[in-house]
């Protein structure tokens, strides 16, 4: 497995594995209808993300197998503070689920964020996510609903871990 940073190029392939893996690793957690109506929002790649420098695709044998990043800005606004940046926009194939796809994404996002002085990061996790995210060592702060289109909010999971917690627990056995 390789993690490089995205390019335009790569919309098309990532918006299939967000389409392969929103519905069926989100299933459990949200009812059909509400997933339904908020999918459109969500399968999208999002050019700004991927001409930032800062959001990476996973490929094995030059397939793209999973995506993420991170940003200064939180999202859905400008805000900034010190130190903090943003998980963004993850998906693994659900082919590939718990092989470590997506920690490597993470620590790709930790190497280059801590680079440039980040010291916490925050993830709107999805419901199904939470887990994830706990394992990489991000606490749980509230729980929000996240506008996905006019009148559509999924509810999500407002998480923060500090750098230093994070990287021990992505540190390999």
């Amino acid at each position: 497995m390789q993690i490089r940073a995205a390019r335009l190029d790569d919309a098309a392939a990532i918006d299939a594995v967000l389409a392969r893996a929103c519905p069926a690793l989100m299933a459990s957690s949200y009812n059909a209808d509400l997933l339904a109506a908020a999918l459109p929002a969500m399968v999208k790649a999002q050019p700004a993300l991927l001409q930032s420098g800062t959001y990476y695709v996973a490929e094995d044998a030059g397939r793209l197998i999973g995506c993420g990043g991170w940003s200064f800005e939180e999202p859905g606004s400008r805000r900034l503070e010190d130190g903090l940046a943003h998980l963004r926009h993850f998906a693994t194939d659900p082919a590939m689920v718990r092989r470590g796809v997506g920690r490597a994404i993470v620590a790709r996002c930790l190497a280059m964020a801590t680079a440039r002085g980040v010291t916490c990061f925050e993830a709107f996790a999805s419901l199904n996510a939470e887990p994830f995210y706990q394992s990489l060592g991000l606490e749980r702060l509230d729980r929000v609903d996240l506008p996905m289109a006019p009148g559509i909010r999924l509810p999500a999971i407002r998480m923060r871990g500090s750098v230093p917690a994070m990287e021990h627990r992505l540190k390999p056995a």
